[in-house]
């Protein structure tokens, strides 16, 4: 009997959540491919290591983009991959799969998550919505008649919203989240120390001291590079403070959607915010000092859930559960 399967389809990683086993795979959205050939080479750990390592003839593609697919062909192999690797198709059955988009996505788009799904080995496919599954991966019961909050930033997007009765009452979703943050430090590092650094150096700056309010001056980095002017391999500090001056534009956005959700939410959804706070999750939900930013700008209590990172497959199993026991929301 094959057994149901949750996906965070994350633009910078795919979880998967088994029912009855919980999550059992964690690995990076990346594909290599020969383009000689167009051969599978890599998927998943494999190929992130291969990032900006790799000959001509290789290549790694990140088939996900801002939270949508922008490689088909490239998502349907790095699904089938993945699922084929957990071994969880029956005999003669296939799994049910529960696949999780941003909420802004066009039906287009949508379909093409589901057909991707189906595609690499889904029985039924069923898609939520990320912020949804990440309040209830957060552990938040959003199916009473009461406001709920959730900021969840992943990779690709930034997603924000008010839920209740089990649904989305407001939302706004913004293609803007930890890869722009990545993109925002490597322009940094470039005008700031005329330094070359690559999208694996960002992100290991972004994950060690990373900060976006009251950041520490005294907590540093030593990055490596090309340097502009010479062209040669050269090594600088960057501190925290420099983080968070890169990341302001980035973080002022999302605070931005963040007001725009709470003006739209009705008033007696609000007062329940304002008691129960608003939940962050994601991976930008561990930049040091984001609940104390949001805290300050949104003058509401901020909470981060006790796994920002697996937030959304958690809830895909929970999900899943509703599902199989015929539940309606």
């Amino acid at each position: 009997m094959a057994k149901d399967i949750g996906i965070d389809l994350g633009t910078a990683n795919v979880l998967i959540n088994v029912k009855g086993k919980g999550i059992v795979l964690n690995e990076p959205s990346v594909v290599a491919i020969d383009t000689k050939t167009g051969k599978v080479l890599a998927v998943g750990t494999e190929a992130y290591r291969m990032v900006g390592r790799t000959p001509g003839n290789i290549r790694s593609i990140r088939p996900l983009k801002d939270g949508v697919i922008a490689d088909f062909d490239i998502t349907e192999a790095m699904l089938e991959y993945f699922i084929n690797k957990l071994d969880v198709k029956g005999v003669l059955s296939k799994p049910n799969i529960l696949i999780c988009a941003p909420t802004n996505i066009t039906s287009i788009e949508q379909k093409a998550i589901i057909q991707a799904a189906e595609k690499s080995g889904g029985r039924k496919v069923y898609l939520e919505f990320e912020p949804k599954v990440a309040a209830v991966g957060a552990g938040l019961d959003i199916f009473q008649p009461q406001g709920n909050m959730v900021i969840d930033i992943g990779g690709g997007t930034a997603d924000v919203a008010v839920l209740s009765m089990g649904e989305i009452v407001t939302s706004r979703s913004l293609r803007l989240a930890g890869d722009r943050m990545d993109a925002a430090i490597v322009a940094y590092v470039k005008n700031k120390h005329k330094l070359l650094i690559g999208e694996h150096t960002a992100e290991k700056i972004k994950i060690e001291i990373g900060a976006v309010y009251d950041a520490d001056p005294e907590e540093t980095i030593e990055v490596r590079g090309r340097d502009i002017a010479t062209g040669l391999p050269r090594e600088v500090e960057v501190t925290a403070a420099e983080v968070e001056e890169a990341l302001h534009e980035t973080m002022l956005a999302i605070v931005g959607a963040a007001k725009e959700v709470l003006e739209q939410t009705p008033p007696e959804l609000s007062a329940d915010i304002i008691d129960r706070g608003i939940m962050l999750t994601g991976g930008g939900a561990l930049l040091k000092g984001i609940s104390q930013l949001f805290a300050s700008e949104l003058k509401v209590p901020v909470l981060l859930a006790d796994a920002p990172l697996d937030a959304v497959a958690l809830g895909t199993g929970t999900l899943l559960d509703n599902i199989a026991h015929h539940k309606q929301y």
